[in-house]
């Protein structure tokens, strides 16, 4: 195995274990949260506020991220915010509501950190004919961790109707070792020289603004939105959507939900990675949004508009809503959102390779700033305005994506016959 493709797997394991904790947090936060206030009348913490603090926090710093990176490397950035991961994940075991808040914050730091440095390494890693492939795997990996976690959940919470403390504290104590793990995977990493030179920390900031004002990043930037208002929906509202629909019945099929969500990833993360050398980038994105667009026909006919916001057992246009239509746009969710990531992934390694730092903290920042309202707007929204939404700004998303890549293809295009051109000239010359 050649020490690129062993790279690419170091880093997916690392993270796999990381965000079994993280991700299967963030699928259960709402249901969790919600026992826990009933347990524990002096906690008052809300899982969309949690979210949205640590979405905000994670765009606000990202504009800060590429310094960091350029200071400590990738490898030591990644390291260095792993460990905000396993705090946050901790904090659940003695419930506080400031303590909540407060770690939330915390992770949006260390996210920012994270995942500027897994951008930065992944480019060097990479070149221009192993870049869909190695961002493939990468996010197979990843997604791999939503089965894992989602499934344990599955497992604790089958047959019950509430989440006690003993399952809860089971829960927790089990996703801090594994977010430990993740750490330890990520102190492995080898080493990956830039064959661009490295930019001192305060000249990132400055290329990230620079880069920020470009065409390409101004209709990027649409499509970076849209990424992070369906990661909102599918990682912190859609699961406990489904759980408190009532008529769906008991709380196990919150994590069988993030089960499928996260099959749907890693199935379209190997799709994708095969694809890559035989479809172009909008294509597979294009694909990605009719997925998206069937599933949230799914989900608008199947649960009921009021269940973003907790218990209810009102019902939409199924009567009763069926368990399995549920899974099934959970899904599609996980399948659409890999088609979109991987493409976005390997078009800015590809594109902004010499600037890959600030190229992926763009990404982020618009991608977590999106995110951040999306949880925000789910504590006023109903599920069908929220769907609507998503429908609209997929549709933008993946026409401004179109835009960049036809753009640069002809640009390659162009820049080959220049090429030939002078090499003609200069044959006629000699």
């Amino acid at each position: 195995m050649d020490k690129s493709l062993l790279s690419v797997g170091v880093l997916g394991l690392g993270f796999m274990l990381l965000f079994t904790a993280f991700q299967t947090m963030g699928n259960i936060e709402k249901v969790v949260i919600d026992s826990i206030v009933r347990d524990d009348t002096t906690f008052s913490g809300d899982g969309y506020v949690s979210l949205a603090i640590i979405y905000a926090t994670f765009a606000i710093c990202n504009w800060l991220a590429p310094s960091v990176v350029a200071l400590l490397g990738p490898r030591g950035a990644m390291r260095l915010g792993s460990l905000t991961y396993c705090l946050f994940t901790a904090s659940f075991l003695w419930p506080r509501t400031w303590l909540l808040y407060a770690c939330s914050a915390v992770l949006g730091a260390g996210a920012a950190v994270t995942w500027n440095g897994q951008g930065v390494y992944l480019s060097r890693c990479s070149n221009s004919s192993t870049m869909s492939r190695n961002s493939a795997i990468f996010w197979a990996m990843l997604q791999a961790s939503m089965l894992l976690g989602n499934a344990f959940v599955w497992r604790e919470f089958s047959g019950k109707s509430e989440i006690n403390l003993d399952t809860r504290t089971l829960l927790f104590s089990v996703l801090v070792v594994v977010a430990f793990l993740g750490v330890l995977t990520l102190l492995a990493l080898p080493e990956h020289k830039s064959p661009h030179k490295a930019g001192r920390p305060l000249k990132e900031i400055h290329a990230a603004l620079k880069l920020f004002v470009t065409p390409k990043m101004g209709l990027l930037s649409i499509t970076f939105i849209y990424t992070g208002m369906e990661l909102s929906f599918f990682s912190g509202v859609y699961s406990p959507s489904v759980g408190f629909t009532n008529a769906l019945g008991a709380k196990h099929l919150v994590g069988l939900s993030g089960v499928c969500i996260g099959l749907g990833e890693v199935v379209g993360g190997i799709a994708c990675g095969l694809a890559g050398t035989k479809l172009r980038r909008d294509a597979i994105l294009f694909g990605g949004y009719i997925i998206h667009a069937t599933a949230f026909a799914t989900i608008i006919i199947n649960l009921p508009d009021a269940s973003v916001f907790g218990e209810t057992s009102t019902t939409s246009l199924l009567n009763p809503p069926s368990a399995n239509l549920a899974l099934v746009g959970a899904f599609l969710l996980g399948l659409g959102d890999a088609c979109f990531n991987t493409q976005i992934i390997a078009l800015l390694g590809g594109v902004f390779a010499s600037q890959s730092a600030a190229a992926f903290a763009l990404f982020r920042f618009m991608q977590s700033l999106a995110a951040a309202a999306g949880f925000a707007y789910s504590t006023v929204f109903g599920l069908r305005i929220q769907l609507a939404l998503l429908a609209t700004m997929g549709a933008l998303g993946t026409l401004t994506f179109w835009r960049v890549e036809w753009r640069t293809r002809a640009e390659a295009e162009s820049n080959c016959l220049e090429t030939e051109k002078k090499s003609l000239r200069e044959n006629e010359v000699e």
